[in-house]
């Protein structure tokens, strides 16, 4: 098992009402999400960047 920090980018807009969600399942591509925060978002391309912490198996 590994604890690895990660940064990602994410167009919100295609997802809008079901953020949370959805960010949790992207996360998942990288492993089991320990905490996430959206960190800047582009209001004119509605891309956020996202940081979290997930553990890999």
């Amino acid at each position: 098992m590994m604890i690895e920090s990660i940064e990602i980018e994410m167009d919100i807009k295609a997802v809008l009402g079901e953020l949370d969600p959805a960010i949790e399942t992207t996360l998942q591509q990288w492993g089991e999400p320990l905490r996430w925060a959206i960190t800047a978002v582009d209001r004119e391309t509605n891309i956020a960047q996202i940081e979290a912490i997930v553990i890999r198996e």
